[in-house]
């Protein structure tokens, strides 16, 4: 979806005329916004979204998306890089599920004195954060058809086909 739609359907749903009055614009610069751009070579309104995307790209500096899911009360999860093929579907489930393990393990751990100290829930925060990642590079490599039935042999050749720590039983941080 490209910025200017989401505006669009932003603007089905919030008043065009209450975001100016609270941004101190215009009510037509509002509109343009929720407009495809006419002009190729990006000169002319930007929207805020193609602002930020700008930013990004120029500075890539993840605190700048970190920043702006905060303010919207979320968190931001990088997608992590998704082997193309050659991994056995089996040991990548059970990395998975031992990530959730220790996740919960974790939690129990913190919690055995009925509280949870600032310290512990910043491990299980990161902890959660390297699970939400797993969890998401485990669906697109599913998406991409990555996983091959166990014993096959027909695996794929290169740094995509070596197991990641994760299959291994290698602990976070040690990879």
């Amino acid at each position: 979806m490209q910025s200017h739609e989401l505006l669009k359907e932003v603007l089905k749903r919030t008043s065009a005329k209450q975001i100016a009055a609270d941004m101190g614009l215009s009510l037509s610069l509002i509109y343009k916004w929720a407009e495809p751009p006419t002009d190729i070579a990006g000169s002319g309104s930007s929207n805020p979204l193609d602002r930020i995307d700008q930013l990004l790209k120029s500075t890539g500096d993840a605190r700048i998306a970190h920043w702006v899911c905060a303010r919207a009360n979320g968190f931001f999860i990088a997608n992590p890089a998704v082997p193309s093929s050659g991994r056995e579907l089996v040991p990548a489930t059970n990395a998975i599920i031992q990530d959730f393990a220790e996740l919960l393990a974790t939690i129990t751990a913190a919690s055995a004195d009925q509280q949870v100290s600032e310290t512990e829930a910043r491990t299980i925060r990161a902890r959660w954060e390297e699970l939400k990642s797993a969890t998401e590079g485990f669906v697109q490599a599913a998406e991409k058809g990555a996983y091959r039935p166990a014993g096959d042999t027909k695996a794929a050749t290169g740094p995509e086909a070596k197991p990641d720590s994760r299959a291994t039983g290698t602990k976070p941080g040690t990879r």
